[in-house]
């Protein structure tokens, strides 16, 4: 594990060790006060809960980077605690929490390739490409005199998520979805 040389070093979408425990910054900004020590201001994630913290860093404090690695997987299965992935290079199975993927869960099919993160070899968190595409296994018809600006409606997909899309998409479209803000994206 590599110590930060300064505050400075602390940029957003770094990886350190807090507590004995992987965050990542999510915002950070150097502050310096007339009379006082400069602090470096961070929001940082927990990688394995997602809690938020706020800490302020000063001058002299030991700042580890952790050592994350990164593995090629395909998505298997799914039950009920856990996300079932096959290791691209060994072909070992390996079992992520559902906590690590939250709410895009929904956006997984069998065979799609993801990164998945290990610290201490434990699995941590799955990264999914930027962008996905699936089929629109439901949608409601428009209802006649609606076209106000940015109104939605509700579909289900063929992995079983339910998204908000514009009210042209019909059933049997491909729509791509952007996997960090589960947001329509465009219609394929």
């Amino acid at each position: 594990m590599a110590v930060l040389p300064s505050l400075n070093s602390i940029k957003v979408g770094l990886t350190i060790i807090y507590n004995g425990e992987p965050y990542q910054v999510q915002t950070a900004n150097f502050v310096r006060m007339q009379q006082r020590k400069p602090v470096m201001q961070t929001k940082m994630r927990h990688l394995k809960t997602g809690k938020v913290l706020e800490i302020n860093f000063k001058p002299g404090d030991s700042i580890e980077e952790a050592e994350l690695e990164k593995r090629k997987a395909t998505y298997l299965y799914s039950d009920e605690n856990e996300v079932h992935f096959m290791d691209s290079s060994s072909y070992d199975q390996i079992a992520v929490p559902n906590g690590a993927l939250s709410d895009r869960k929904g956006l997984l099919q069998e065979g799609m390739t993801a990164d998945i993160v290990f610290f201490h070899d434990a699995p941590l968190t799955v990264h999914l490409p930027p962008k996905i595409d699936l089929k629109v296994t439901s949608a409601p018809p428009p209802i006649k005199g609606d076209s106000a600006s940015n109104v939605t409606k509700a579909v289900t997909l063929e992995t079983g998520l339910m998204l908000n899309v514009p009210l042209f998409i019909k059933e049997g479209d491909t729509i791509r979805i952007n996997t960090d803000s589960l947001e329509y994206v465009e219609r394929v």
